[in-house]
């Protein structure tokens, strides 16, 4: 989970002061003291650490926090603004050419994942309704080129390569002529990975720029590096300018020193996350929300948007009517699952809801949950058409029941406790239901102005 430790370690300090209805002094400097060695073992530069527990200190100090009668949540607030703040304020979006063609470059350190990075930032660019084309300037890495064509092919969006011979920026050139002739609104160049100290192969990376006159350059940092990733974003920063930066590997990350560092010291803007190895797992960076999460306050706006984009609405407001009716079997029971899998792991999800501690998840086992979910998947499809469907052909027969557990490769037992929990979810929409009516017929008459 990302920024585990520090969570986890802000999460407890406000909690003690949430419990205080007044705040001395003292109370303020001993949860300042341990917020800046929360920051500091989560790998955050010592100069952003300072300034940002000098900040909150002094705002904590004034007269609306002492005296107010909620200190506790006004301390939290400061710490939410200045946490947002110190990762950039806004999501910051991007840039696209007002008319033509909009040139993206990524650069960054050799394995920082560009190439991977370049694919699904064409992908959701797509999904922004736009025609991306993946231009291969890597000439240098075994394989480099060939690794883009495969991600091409994979996700249906067109490379542009000319060989492992031909000089970057004439590729550069190559791929923005391509695009021109071909209805290609948005180029995505991917740059060879090169060491920041490399002078070299940073002068090829200005001779691009100078030639294809980027909108946007962007560049593509390991989340995990930490304080060398803020080197890195300094440094590339001071060559080519950059306009903005990609964290790669944020949900390994359980540190973030890199994403809370970044923004203050190179003056540049995160503006996307990637947090997992799929094509589609790459988010627009919100610090509000990245607060949110980081105090426990979760991130219902991005857990909405994933719903949005991920189920199928006309099918789960089908889902949601069959339900109410007792005609819901376990081909919809199986259909409501396979939709709220599309959402993500458990854990991802419960890291989104508001009140959700860091330290309370530490130790749970979500691979067993999604182990039963399997489990509850196989059980469903050893059925046949006609069993899905009429449920009580089950319920009624141990014989099927010894069939499905064996077809599935599970037991008896686990068939019986998929079928108790269908009959439970059962009774509870039949109560619902029933509890509707009442309010419809009952109290609403009783209570005309209930109406």
């Amino acid at each position: 989970m990302a920024f585990e430790g520090l969570a986890s370690r802000l999460q407890e300090t406000i909690k003690k002061l949430k419990g205080k209805g007044k705040l001395t002094e003292k109370d303020i400097k001993e949860a300042m003291r341990e917020v800046k060695l929360a920051l500091l073992e989560a790998d955050v530069n010592y100069k952003v650490v300072k300034n940002f527990v000098n900040t909150v200190s002094e705002k904590c100090l004034g007269n609306e926090v002492m005296e107010s009668l909620t200190p506790g949540q006004q301390v939290i607030k400061i710490v939410n603004d200045e946490l947002t703040r110190l990762m950039g304020g806004s999501d910051s979006k991007i840039n696209y050419a007002e008319h033509g063609i909009t040139v993206i470059m990524l650069v960054g350190l050799q394995g920082a994942g560009k190439t991977t990075m370049a694919g699904k930032l064409a992908l959701q660019m797509r999904k922004n309704n736009k025609k991306p084309l993946l231009v291969a300037c890597d000439i240098y890495r075994p394989a480099a080129i060939k690794q883009l064509q495969v991600l091409g092919k994979q996700i249906d969006i067109p490379v542009f390569s000319m060989g492992d011979k031909v000089n970057p920026v004439d590729i550069a050139k190559g791929g923005l002529e391509y695009a021109e002739n071909n209805g290609n609104n948005v180029v995505i160049i991917d740059t060879a990975g090169r060491l920041h100290i490399d002078d070299e192969l940073m002068e090829e990376l200005e001779n691009i720029k100078s030639v294809i006159r980027p909108k946007e350059i962007l560049l593509v940092v390991d989340s995990m590096a930490g304080q060398d990733a803020v080197n890195v974003a300094e440094v590339f920063n001071n060559r080519l300018d950059i306009t903005g930066v990609i964290l790669t590997k944020l949900d390994g990350d359980t540190r973030g020193g890199a994403a809370l560092s970044i923004r203050e010291v190179a003056q540049k803007p995160i503006k996307f996350v990637g947090i997992g190895e799929k094509m589609s797992d790459l988010e627009v960076f919100y610090p509000d929300r990245m607060a949110s999460r980081i105090l426990g306050m979760g991130d219902v706006l991005s857990l909405i948007e994933k719903a949005q984009s991920a189920i199928d609405e006309k099918a789960a407001k089908e889902l949601s009517e069959r339900m109410m009716t007792q005609e819901f079997n376990f081909e919809d029971f199986l259909q409501g699952m396979n939709q709220m899998k599309k959402l993500g792991p458990i854990n991802k999800l419960l890291e989104m809801m508001p009140g959700v501690n860091a330290k309370e998840l530490q130790g749970v086992d979500f691979a067993k949950g999604e182990k039963e979910l399997a489990k509850v998947e196989a059980i469903i499809q050893s059925m046949t058409k006609k069993e899905r469907t009429h449920p009580s052909l089950v319920s009624s027969s141990p014989s099927r029941k010894k069939r499905i557990a064996a077809g599935s490769g599970t037991t008896v037992q686990d068939v019986n406790k998929l079928i108790k929990m269908f009959e439970n979810m059962k009774k509870m929409t039949k109560q619902m239901k029933g509890l509707q009516k009442n309010m419809k017929k009952g109290l609403f008459g009783k209570f005309p102005f209930m109406k």
